[in-house]
C-alpha cells in the first residue's frame, strides 16, 4: 500500500517538478551566465531540466506519433543527461581553479557521449531505450552500464564536495544552497542505482520509487539555484519594511532639515513602488538621512535635557531599552520644536544625543553588523517617536550655557 502511494505521488509530481526546474533555470539564467562560478551549476540544472522534459510522457508520445519510435528522443535525453553530469563535475571543480582538471572533465564527457552514441548505433534495431525491455536491456547492457556509472560517479563526487564545503562555509545562504543541491544530487544517484538493479538482479525492487526520487531531485535542485533569488527577495522585503517604518520619523526630521535629503517622493507608498534611488540603496539612504538630520538637530538640544528625559521616564517602569528610545524620541521632538521656533543653534553641543551617553538599544548577540544595529536602533526610535508625547518637562531643562 505504501509503495503504491509513493509511486502515485512520484507520478503526480512529474509535470510540476519539471515545470519548477525549468522556471528556476529561466529565472537564474541571466545572473548565472554573468558569474563564472555559477555557470557550471546553471548548466547542470538546465541540462537536467531538458532531459526531464524529454522524458515527459507527453513528449514521448508526441515523438512516437511523429517519428514512429521514441528512439531519437531517448538517445538525445540520455546524452543530455550525460552533459548534465559533466556540468555537475565542472561546477564542483570550480573552487580548485585547475584548468587541466576542467579540460580533462570536458574530454571525459565528450568520450562518454561518443561511446554511448556508438553503442546505440551499433546495437540491433530497437524502438526505444529501456532497462527492462522484453528480451533484455535496450539498446544493450553495456550502454546502460556506461550511462548509469557516469551518473553515479558524478553524483557521488558532487554530494561529497557539496557537503564538505557546506560544513565549512560561514555563508548561510551558500550553505543552504549547497545542502539543497547535495540532497537533490543524492536522490539522483539513488535513482540511477535503482535503474542499475534490473541489470544485476532478477527482481526490480526499486523501480516503483524511481519517479518520486527523480522528481524530488528536480525540486531540490530548483530550490538550490533559487537560493540567491530568495535571499535577494528577503533582503528587498526587509528593506521595504524598514523604509515603511522609518518614513514617519524621516518625514518629521527632514522636514526641518531638508538639505540632508538627496531626493524624495510624495508618499511612502510611492517611495516603495518607484524609489528615487536604486532599490537596494533605499533603506540605506533613509538611515543616512535620518542620522544626518539628527546630527544637525543635536545643536538644538539644551544641555541637561537628555539626562532629565531619562530620569522623568524611568519611574514608568519600562524596560531600559524602551526607556532610552522614548527619552531620545522626546529629546528629538524638543530639538525639532526648537529648530522650528528659530531658537539659537549651539555650535558645540554640551551633550550629544547621538554618541557616548546614549546606550545601544541592542543586545550584543543582535549586533551582527553596524548597519543591522543602526537599522534596529532607528526603527525602535521611530516607534518610540510615534508614541511619545511632546515632553512637558522640556522647558525644565538646565539653563543653556553659551
Amino acid at each position: 500500500m505504501l509503495s503504491a502511494h509513493l509511486t502515485a505521488i512520484g507520478t503526480w509530481l512529474t509535470y510540476p517538478s519539471c515545470l519548477c526546474l525549468c522556471l528556476a533555470t529561466l529565472l537564474r539564467a541571466a545572473p548565472s551566465l554573468r558569474s563564472p562560478d555559477q555557470r557550471g551549476l546553471w548548466l547542470a540544472v538546465a541540462t537536467a531540466g531538458l532531459a526531464m522534459t524529454l522524458d515527459l510522457p507527453a513528449v514521448t508520445r508526441s515523438a512516437t506519433h511523429l517519428l514512429g519510435t521514441s528512439h531519437t528522443v531517448d538517445l538525445v535525453r540520455n546524452l543530455t543527461g550525460v552533459v548534465s553530469a559533466g556540468a555537475v563535475l565542472f561546477f564542483v571543480s570550480a573552487p580548485s581553479r585547475n584548468r587541466r582538471l576542467r579540460t580533462g572533465l570536458c574530454v571525459v564527457v565528450a568520450a562518454v557521449l561518443v561511446v554511448l552514441t556508438v553503442l546505440d548505433l551499433s546495437a540491433p534495431a530497437h524502438a526505444g531505450h529501456s532497462v527492462i525491455a522484453a528480451g533484455g536491456p535496450s539498446p544493450s547492457s553495456a550502454y546502460w552500464l556506461t550511462l548509469i556509472s557516469t551518473h553515479v560517479v558524478a553524483d557521488s563526487v558532487c554530494v561529497v564536495v557539496c557537503c564538505w564545503y557546506g560544513l565549512r562555509t560561514d555563508d548561510r545562504p551558500l550553505a543552504a544552497a549547497l545542502w539543497l543541491f547535495a540532497s537533490g544530487t543524492a536522490l539522483a544517484a539513488l535513482f540511477w542505482i535503482g535503474r542499475l538493479l534490473p541489470l544485476v538482479l532478477d527482481a526490480p525492487p526499486a523501480l516503483p520509487y524511481l519517479p518520486l526520487l527523480i522528481n524530488l531531485h528536480a525540486l531540490l535542485r530548483a530550490a538550490a539555484i533559487l537560493a540567491p533569488t530568495a535571499v535577494t527577495l528577503a533582503r528587498t522585503l526587509t528593506d521595504a519594511r524598514t523604509v515603511w517604518r522609518l518614513w514617519p520619523l524621516w518625514r518629521e526630521l527632514v522636514g526641518v532639515v531638508p538639505h540632508v535629503v538627496l531626493t524624495r517622493r510624495s508618499s511612502r507608498l510611492l517611495e516603495l513602488l518607484w524609489p528615487p534611488v536604486p532599490r537596494g540603496l533605499l533603506a540605506y539612504r533613509k538611515l543616512i538621512e535620518i542620522r544626518d538630520a539628527m546630527l544637525e538637530l543635536d545643536h538644538y538640544v539644551p544641555p541637561g535635557l537628555p539626562v532629565l528625559a531619562r530620569e522623568r521616564l524611568r519611574p514608568l517602569g519600562l524596560p531600559p531599552a524602551q526607556t532610552d528610545a522614548l527619552a531620545l524620541a522626546c529629546v528629538m521632538k524638543e530639538a525639532r520644536r526648537a529648530k522650528l521656533a528659530g531658537c539659537p543653534r549651539y555650535e558645540s553641543p554640551a551633550e550629544s544625543i547621538l554618541w557616548g551617553e546614549w546606550p545601544a538599544l541592542l543586545t550584543r548577540e543582535e549586533q551582527a553588523t553596524a548597519l543591522t544595529a543602526e537599522r534596529t536602533h532607528l526603527v525602535a526610535l521611530a516607534r518610540a517617536y510615534a508614541a511619545a508625547p511632546t515632553c512637558p518637562f522640556a522647558t525644565a531643562a538646565v539653563t543653556p550655557v553659551r
